[in-house]
């Protein structure tokens, strides 16, 4: 084949080297603007799995790298004058000019032609190749001349950076977060070579433009940030080699992704490699990663599938299948570490202490969780462990273990919770005229026994009209408070679970019918009247007609949480979460997709705020001082012109003025047209942004399916309780299983089902050395 890789970054060098090891007969070209031996850039970084791939495919290449790579294992932390360091991380930095004279080198030995001081901007240069590889950056022209085809997603994120080096040599990948008058600087640090380590300087724009730095030239934006970090730099000078940038050289890093990644323009089969397909923050260190193994997973499909001109549409169809999915994790990883350093003055830097900030910035990316820590450094998480535990109130004796952040206390007021899983409340269609029962009775006290601090009951209606489905709890006439009084004291007498009871009224979305027969659609027969902020439907077409409340039903309504509350303080209820989420009646006031009301409880959040304000201030008000009160709400609508996260930390601020202790993170379901964005612990950011913006208590639910899950949440500080819902119903011992899972021993188990707790733990155990065993072999 003849190839021909336009841009002589690692991307096209290295696989112009892979296809031309693999067969020489190919004839290979690689196209580059500079000069030979000449490129730009400090340091750059990528991890050890990369390099045990590149030992496979090019020993040669890889042996070259090593000898002038620096490894290191360990990411040391400069914050509010502490110094963390924690190991096991891995990572290879080298500088990218050696980088790339390395893959010049090897290219030269094996006959790939290279051509420098060529400035190729088009493919249709090369009209008698048959593969073109646009490995031509950030910027590829190839790219933008094939635009409507690649639909490039290009987004300019807010942060300025400036990429600088010293002479002044670290031995970790190093962080440095220095705040100013006018806001917080970080810098990300690592030893590239024996004389001089990559400096990046990073901070927000307001902070930036504050500082005058978008009029400062590079010499002064130097000055500047030796100034800022003259207590670690200590005399070590800064440099750029970016002269040949105007201004300041302060840049927004740009993520670039691409919908297709190949195109034939005619005569030549033309596919995006590196930066000109995708690009990675820096945070994680992976566009050189990418780079390289783009390159080898195209390699490895014409090795494959045969590396002869009829075979390049199938190879590249199947390349851009493969790759695009690595690339996506690694990007939507990037993207998570790249928003932490975005935020991190105004989330993380004055609210958290050292310990707890080193935890957060090593999750960032969330690929890396609590038992992942464990295993990179054990020593470091063992003294987070102990300070984490010692700060809940439950400092471990001298020789003692602390217990996972997960098995630690909580205080809320009067109540103090025995760790930080509670129960999610979630419907069971199983009252009789709201009465609940012995299957109530039954649900609820298996998972009291189970090992969550706290129980939730599902959603309790504060009037008949109010209930969702005919088989939803009431708490609105005697009858309902001694049902539910019979089953708080059995919680309270066999276990040492906590009982909270979540009230609410199901405004639009009720007079439906139970899940099982139909979820959200309105009963066959037999309706009652809908009531909503505004007039509304929630199923377009198929839903009852809400219609808009007037001032003395909203009295009314208020009344009647009043009544709800005052029962369940009498029903011997620990806690109680005030329900204004998931498009209910107090959500359909805060949401502007269903509130369009004009007088004093519509327009503005101020303004839609208002009456679930009011509800909570008399509910409030109704419930003992001493037991808690938590609101959940809907933190993100998922459609455009809804509630935003923004809005969330508003609501969240509104709240706790008016008294709440917590609140609890729940989103969507207030709109049909809704397009959540579903993963693992995928609510959970709402709850770290409120728990940090706003100054008040979360509990994080949603996709919370382990030990490893919770114990990130609530050891980074996104959230004080973690809310699992539905692997509690799978197994109502969920907590007790984890606990064994995780190898924590001193949890207590109900008397009656203690001689099954060494055989669970014994299982988990054999299952571990299994693992090891079978991971070594």
């Amino acid at each position: 084949m003849n190839i021909v890789c336009i841009g002589g970054g690692p991307a096209g060098l290295y696989f112009a080297l892979l296809m031309k090891q693999n067969n020489p007969a190919h004839e290979i070209t690689v196209v580059e603007r500079n000069k030979p031996y000449d490129t730009f850039g400090w340091g750059v970084v990528f991890s050890d799995a990369t390099m045990d791939n590149m030992r496979i495919w090019d020993p040669q290449t890889a042996a070259d790298i090593e000898v002038a790579f620096n490894h290191w294992d360990d990411i040391e932390l400069g914050f509010k004058g502490e110094t963390i360091r924690s190991g096991g991380h891995g990572f290879v930095g080298i500088g990218r000019k050696k980088l790339l004279n390395i893959l010049q080198r090897r290219c030269e030995a094996l006959d790939v032609k290279l051509e420098f001081e060529v400035d190729a901007d088009s493919d249709l240069q090369y009209p008698d190749a048959d593969l073109v590889i646009a490995s031509d950056g950030i910027n590829s022209r190839i790219r933008s001349n094939y635009e409507a085809v690649f639909k490039p997603d290009v987004v300019t994120r807010p942060n300025r950076f400036i990429w600088l080096g010293t002479h002044k040599l670290y031995d970790a990948f190093t962080f440095l977060f220095e705040k100013t008058e006018h806001g917080w600087f970080q810098a990300h640090i690592y030893k590239f070579d024996d004389t001089t380590t990559t400096f990046i300087v990073e901070c927000p724009e307001h902070v930036w433009l504050a500082h005058g730095l978008d009029q400062a030239d590079q010499d002064q934006s130097i000055a500047f940030c030796e100034k800022i970090f003259a207590s670690n730099l200590q005399g070590a000078k800064l440099m750029t080699n970016s002269r040949h940038l105007r201004g300041s050289a302060w840049l927004n890093f740009q993520r670039v992704k691409c919908e297709q990644w190949s195109h034939f323009n005619g005569r030549s089969h033309v596919v995006l490699m590196g930066d000109a397909v995708h690009t990675a923050h820096f945070a994680i260190g992976s566009g050189t990663k990418l780079a390289i193994e783009d390159a080898i997973e195209l390699t490895r499909q014409f090795k494959e599938l045969g590396d002869s001109p009829e075979n390049i549409p199938l190879v590249l169809e199947r390349y851009q299948a493969l790759r695009h999915v690595d690339v996506l994790r690694l990007q939507n990883a990037a993207w998570n570490a790249m928003e932490w350093f975005e935020v991190c003055g105004e989330r993380y830097c004055d609210q958290l202490e050292a310990p707890q900030f080193m935890y957060s910035m090593l999750t960032r990316s969330q690929r890396i969780s609590h038992e992942n820590l464990r295993l990179r450094d054990a020593k470091w998480l063992a003294g987070f462990e102990t300070w984490f535990a010692t700060n809940a109130g439950q400092a471990p004796a001298p020789g003692q273990s602390a217990p996972p952040p997960m098995f630690t206390p909580y205080t809320v007021r009067g109540l103090t919770l025995k760790n930080r899983v509670v129960v999610s409340p979630m419907a069971q269609y199983s009252a009789v005229e709201g009465v609940v029962g012995d299957y109530h009775l039954v649900h609820l006290g298996a998972r009291a026994l189970g090992g969550a601090a706290m129980v939730f009951a599902e959603m309790t209606c504060v009037s008949a009209h109010g209930r969702i489905t005919p088989g939803c709890p009431g708490m609105y006439t005697p009858e309902h408070t001694a049902a539910w009084r019979r089953i708080v004291d059995w919680v309270h007498s066999h276990s040492d679970a906590k009982f909270a009871m979540q009230i609410g009224h199901a405004g639009a979305k009720a007079s439906t019918r139970v899940a099982w027969e139909g979820i959200d659609k309105p009963l066959a027969s037999g309706n009652w009247p809908v009531v909503s902020a505004s007039e509304q439907q929630y199923l377009p077409g198929v839903s009852q007609v809400a219609k808009a409340m007037t001032r003395s039903e909203m009295d009314t309504v208020c009344q009647a949480f009043v009544v709800s509350t005052q029962a369940a303080a009498l029903a011997g209820v620990d806690w109680l979460e005030l329900h204004c989420a998931h498009g209910y009646l107090l959500s359909s006031f805060i949401s502007p997709l269903t509130n369009h009301r004009t007088d004093a409880y519509g327009g503005s959040l101020e303004n839609r705020l208002r009456y679930p304000l009011e509800v909570f201030a008399a509910v409030r008000a109704a419930w003992p001082s001493e037991r808690p009160m938590s609101v959940r709400i809907s933190a993100n609508d998922w459609v455009e012109g809804g509630i935003t996260p923004t809005d969330a930390v508003a609501i969240a601020r509104a709240f706790k003025k008016a008294g709440a202790d917590m609140i609890d993170c729940s989103s969507g379901q207030v709109s049909k047209k809704e397009k959540p964005v579903f993963g693992r612990m995928f609510q959970t950011p709402f709850a770290g942004r409120i728990r940090q913006e706003a100054g008040i208590a979360t509990i994080a639910v949603g996709a919370i399916s382990e030990a490893d899950h919770v114990n990130s949440i609530i050891s980074a500080g996104r959230a004080d309780l973690c809310a699992v819902a539905r692997p509690h119903l799978a197994n109502p011992a969920w907590t007790l299983t984890e606990a064994a899972k995780i190898g924590y021993t001193p949890i207590a188990w109900p008397p009656q089902y203690v001689s099954g707790k060494s055989q669970m733990e014994s299982l988990f155990q054999r299952e571990k050395a299994q693992a090891a065993l079978a991971a070594q072999g």
